[in-house]
């Protein structure tokens, strides 16, 4: 029998005719549009909302120059495919990967069609989230119970979230240390051009831009910011063991609507940087695949903010993509999760709803 792994990322439209869609499945989903309105009317906003910035979206697709639509499938497809072949290598036995996206294609809600399709021994998932967020994590926990009957947060053959791993916190240092001594394979990220080694990278400010959530989820309880704050707080020990000297910043991008949402916004940081004439570097602290946030939003519009005001340098720092100890750490995790035994209902632990009819053994 041949073991899979499935990678499981937000998602992203391949071209300019998915967008509608994608924007349509991020909306209608309650855990991330989460608003305090009779569900109809929620659905009926979301779709409205979806329909009216399809148009401007699609000019922002259009201006990373990937065919209209984001390269986030085919770099999640990437990581699949390195991560089974290291799988494969490490266990002497074949593993296929495949991917899965919450929105628009492939569809995970397409990919759930019966119980052994569940996460198992022989079938393990693993959310590409590094944080534990309601509106990531417990949506994606969600999608699956709405299919198949069961929450698989915590269970056998899931990965759960692994910001704090220790192995994660290390990697992500010695990452962005590869990445200002020059030592990352140009060829392997996307917008990665007249890529060479940062002069005095030791001084340099450091900005971990998180995506951002509305403050409504933290009040519902959600450990997003908390879990960000810690991992940041030791990657930060482990940079200044390797000799990082500057400041370390961490702010949240992305905002959208009129509601109040994490703070400080990564604009706001930029620009307070910028008026001081600091040399900055930007990495993406959320994300482990390159796309729209990282490519468009941190590469070009927040390095045009930051530029306009005064800033003397400033650096993108890729996602960790297909970089080797990062696929070697998540072949571990896979590893790891075939073996775990559910004793509690991660949900509500971490901030999600009070168990469910596939947790109430777990009150």
């Amino acid at each position: 029998m041949n073991y899979k792994v499935t990678l499981v990322n937000l998602g992203g439209p391949r071209n300019e005719k998915e967008i509608e869609v994608f924007l349509k499945d991020l909306f209608l989903d309650p855990y991330v549009f989460d608003l305090p309105l009779w569900e109809p009317l929620r659905k009926r906003l979301a779709k409205f909302i979806a329909t009216k910035r399809a148009p401007k979206v699609a000019a922002t697709y259009a201006s990373m120059q990937y065919g209209g639509g984001s390269p986030l499938v085919d770099e999640t497809r990437k990581q699949a495919e390195a991560l089974a072949k290291l799988l494969t290598k490490s266990t002497g036995t074949k593993w296929d990967g495949e991917i899965s996206m919450a929105c628009g294609f492939p569809n995970m809600r397409d990919t759930l069609k019966s119980q052994e399709d569940y996460p198992s021994k022989h079938n393990v998932w693993v959310p590409l989230f590094p944080q534990f967020s309601r509106s990531t994590i417990l949506s994606l926990g969600k999608i699956v119970e709405s299919k198949l009957g069961s929450c698989p947060l915590g269970n056998e053959g899931w990965v759960d979230a692994f910001s704090l791993d220790t192995r994660f916190i290390s990697l992500t240092a010695d990452f962005i240390i590869d990445y200002f001594e020059g030592r990352l394979n140009e060829k392997e990220y996307i917008h990665l051009e007249n890529y060479k080694p940062t002069e005095d990278w030791q001084n340099i400010d450091l900005v971990f831009s998180a995506h951002g959530i509305p403050m409504r989820l933290i009040k519902k309880g959600d450990v997003y910011v908390s879990q960000m704050e810690d991992c940041v707080k030791q990657i930060e020990t482990a940079l200044r063991k390797k000799g990082f000297k500057g400041e370390i910043h961490l702010s949240y991008q992305s905002r959208v609507g009129p509601g109040k949402w994490t703070e400080p916004n990564t604009k706001v940081t930029l620009e307070k940087l910028g008026k001081l004439n600091r040399k900055i570097a930007v990495y993406p602290i959320s994300f482990v695949s390159d796309h729209l946030e990282t490519l468009e939003e941190i590469g070009v519009e927040l390095h045009d903010l930051a530029m306009e005001h005064g800033a003397d340098t400033y650096l993108r720092i890729p996602a960790f993509g297909v970089y080797p100890p990062f696929i070697q750490f998540l072949k571990e995790l896979v590893l790891e999760s075939m073996n775990k035994v559910k004793t509690e209902c991660i949900c509500k632990k971490l901030g999600g709803e009070a168990p469910g009819r596939s947790c109430k053994q777990y009150k």
